[in-house]
């Protein structure tokens, strides 16, 4: 599966600070599968040539109101929280 990565979101997964992607659900996507991610310059409106390859761990969907909170997640919006054992 290919998609387009924003500049600072590509640099963050690049380096390995960002392990998670929050998409649309409009493909198909499961554990195990392979993420390609190209990175997107939105100012010249192109493709930047770098291309990351990442392994699928763990896939969530769900919907905005699953939790019945769909209208302050859209006043508020949402957060994207990694987490990791503390040291």
């Amino acid at each position: 599966m290919i998609k387009k990565c924003w500049p600072e979101l590509f640099a963050a997964v690049e380096s390995g600070k960002k392990k998670f992607d929050l998409r649309v659900a409009d493909f198909d996507i499961k554990e195990g599968d392979i993420l390609i991610l190209e990175e997107w310059d939105p100012e010249t409106k192109q493709y930047t040539g770098k291309k990351i390859e990442r392994v699928v761990d763990f896939v969530y969907k769900f919907r905005l109101d699953d939790f019945g909170q769909q209208k302050e997640i859209e006043q508020k919006g949402l957060y994207v929280i990694q987490l990791r054992i503390k040291d």
